[in-house]
């Protein structure tokens, strides 16, 4: 079996609320999807890839793009629900659902993951790399991850930017979509970077991050997320950064390296292979972000499928990612 680990849906109920609300502008690249809203084109595209199934969440933008403090956790509610009923009533087809946080509302937050796994079944939470700009590691945010860590279940780490986020100081705007191509990949960089020096895996040991686009840049990076940071503060003149350092207790690199990641690497072997020897067969899931390529959801689906095989590993460490490391970590409705 095949088990996509994070595939994008809008349930009806949530996709007719979303589009009465303002937002930033990025809801144009979901609303022009058809299988994000329509299962019949959905299932069709499923059918062609054998034993597979997906487990599935809302896509950009978080919750906190939508609505206040206020009305955040009434979406977050309408989603999960949402989400709740697709896997209930297409089991075979969503084994699992990852649900959505009101992060700009932590006490909500809190309440929602306990509403969402509890009563609905969630396997796990999505976070975005900022909640309006706000770093993770804010603390504000700690009741979020000490809960998440308490439920024993993973965040699914996406990236927020954008195109409002401009490249150059001395601009408004991103130009020529850089904001996504470089800037999401940057953004998850920087924030699992936050997280670990923030101390979270050590304070919280049974922290489980899933990190979408197969780690982003840090597997690429590694000499500089290596023997880089095992300089931190030595060149540094204006501020000690070798105090962060010393609060933890392994090096950063090790620390990056407790991160998951998944395939999603949208057709590119070299950079999945990069990724898998960094973070190693036990750490990766099989996911392909679907259905947001050009040609609205099979082929990110097929093409991550060819990486994989393409892969030179075992027939063991195939399964691992495919299916095994998915059935270990989250509570999936399968036989």
């Amino acid at each position: 079996m095949k088990i996509d680990i994070f595939c994008h849906v809008f349930p009806r109920s949530f996709f007719d609320r979303m589009l009465k609300l303002p937002e930033s502008g990025i809801k144009k690249r979901s609303v022009e999807v058809p299988a994000m809203v329509d299962l019949d084109i959905r299932f069709r595209m499923m059918d062609r890839f054998g034993d597979y199934v997906q487990v599935v969440c809302l896509a950009s933008p978080p919750m906190e793009a939508f609505g206040d403090a206020n009305l955040s956790p009434e979406l977050a509610r309408l989603a999960n629900d949402g989400l709740a009923e697709l896997v209930v009533k297409h089991p075979d087809r969503f084994p699992g659902f990852i649900a959505s946080l009101p992060m700009n509302n932590p006490e909500a937050a809190v309440q929602e993951i306990e509403r969402a796994v509890m009563k609905l079944g969630a396997t796990g939470v999505q976070f975005f790399t900022n909640v309006n700009g706000r770093p993770l590691d804010d603390p504000m945010f700690l009741p979020i991850f000490e809960k998440m860590a308490a439920v024993n279940l993973p965040i699914w780490l996406h990236p927020s930017r954008p195109a409002s986020f401009p490249d150059y100081q001395t601009e408004k705007k991103s130009k020529y979509e850089m904001w996504w191509v470089f800037g999401w990949p940057y953004e998850t960089s920087v924030a699992m970077a936050r997280i670990l020096f923030a101390g979270y895996f050590d304070r919280f040991p049974d922290l489980k991050i899933i990190t979408h686009h197969m780690g982003a840049m840090i597997p690429y990076f590694s000499g500089r997320t290596g023997p880089g940071l095992d300089q931190l503060g030595a060149r540094t003149e204006d501020e000690d950064l070798t105090v962060y350092s010393r609060r933890l207790k392994k090096r950063p690199q090790e620390y990056f390296k407790m991160f998951y990641a998944d395939t999603a690497t949208f057709g590119s072997r070299p950079a999945m292979q990069c990724g898998l020897e960094f973070f190693g067969a036990d750490q990766v899931l099989f996911a392909s972000d679907s259905p947001f390529d050009p040609e609205k959801g099979p082929g990110y689906i097929r093409e991550t499928i060819r990486c994989i095989e393409e892969l030179s590993i075992s027939a063991e460490d195939r399964t691992k990612i495919y299916e095994g490391n998915a059935r270990r970590l989250l509570r999936l409705k399968l036989a």
